[in-house]
């Protein structure tokens, strides 16, 4: 049983005429950077940037998080450029340093970025919404040679080097409706703007609808397959004696699922493919933060369901305050990003980056 909370599905045809004027700004907008009537700025560095022409859910962040350990691997010294979306803090631009402990919370850095600060504890990130400002501090701070721009494809002021498209193919164009009637930032056709397309959770039939959707509008580009893989469960916290036991048992006890993605069937999607036992999903609204009355709820329905634990994102549990402290164990899935034909890809990117090299 899968249950909605709160007001998800807020994009309605009576907004038409909103998005279209919403449309001719951002195409006018387009222009004026195409035209330099509107500034690019360039940082010293190359700048590799993943985005998307969707709003939320695509797999974005799981994608940078993949590229910064290439990038790691191969010699390259990263810094990761992030906005720090719905964070609290007022300040205009924080440096997150390698190794630094505490690491930041939600509230401060926002829900990704401070999942970002997590996993990469050797990278560097800059959160602020001035990812030009955020480069030139990197540079000056760290020993950085490569910026990774997080959610850059509409970030037309700042120069991209590569330009990475994410494509969710659950929810590809959103039926062509831009905001707020639905969920485009940008037409169709500003895909031709990038250099690869990382499609996720794609089919051979879905990959082929959006091919042909993109060819209809002359773009082809490299495309590439994007899967999420569960690399483990971690506990948030353990009320009493621990609940472990090998993965293989524990998927096969009922458990709650809950979050709060732009996209939440994807994930819901990905626990049936992995094998978990649902007894009931939640799906809250895109970076949700879970107070008591959302947590107290989503007890009364794992009680409800005959759930003996809850199961959530890595994402999710950013936005969760305090120590878990509840009767049923949390345990949140820990994922990683796989690309089909990954050598293909990897080329893709350094014959790019070789290609910026070259040319300075």
């Amino acid at each position: 049983m899968s249950v909605t909370v709160g007001n998800r599905n807020w994009y309605s045809p009576l907004l038409a005429p909103v998005s279209q004027a919403y449309g001719a700004g951002v195409v006018l907008r387009a222009a004026l950077y195409k035209k330099q009537w509107l500034k690019t700025k360039r940082l010293n560095q190359p700048v590799l940037s993943v985005g998307n022409l969707t709003t939320g859910g695509t797999g974005k962040t799981p994608l940078v998080i993949l590229l910064a350990g290439i990038l790691k691997e191969a010699g390259w010294k990263p810094a990761i450029l992030t906005r720090g979306y719905k964070r609290q803090s007022k300040e205009s631009c924080i440096v997150i340093e390698p190794c630094k402990e505490p690491k930041p919370t939600s509230d401060e850095v926002g829900d990704e970025a401070a999942l970002m600060a997590r996993r990469l504890t050797q990278v560097p990130l800059v959160v602020s919404s001035d990812r030009y400002s955020a480069g030139r501090l990197a540079e000056s701070h760290f020993e950085v040679d490569i910026h990774l721009l997080d959610d850059g494809f509409q970030h037309l002021n700042l120069h991209r080097d590569i330009n990475i498209l994410v494509i969710d193919a659950m929810q590809p164009f959103s039926s062509g409706q831009l905001l707020p009637a639905g969920r485009l930032r940008e037409q169709i056709l500003a895909a031709g703007r990038a250099d690869l397309i990382v499609i996720t959770r794609g089919s051979p039939k879905a990959n082929a609808l959006i091919g042909a959707a993109l060819d209809g509008f002359g773009i082809q580009r490299p495309t590439f397959t994007a899967r999420t893989q569960l690399r483990g469960l971690e506990p948030l916290g353990l009320p009493g004696e621990k609940f472990r036991m090998p993965y293989s048992e524990q998927r096969l006890r009922p458990a709650l699922a809950f979050c709060g993605l732009g996209n939440p069937n994807g994930y819901f999607g990905d626990l049936e493919r992995w094998g978990f036992t649902v007894t009931r999903k939640l799906a809250f609204s895109d970076h949700h933060r879970y107070y008591q009355p959302e947590i107290q709820q989503i007890l009364d329905q794992a009680k409800a369901s005959g759930a003996e634990w809850l199961l959530t994102t890595e994402k999710d549990v950013q936005n969760i305050p305090g120590p878990w402290r509840e009767n049923l164990p949390l345990f949140y899935c820990c994922i990683e990003l796989k690309i089909a034909e990954k050598d293909r890809f990897l080329q893709e990117i350094f014959s790019h980056l070789n290609s910026v090299e070259k040319g300075k």
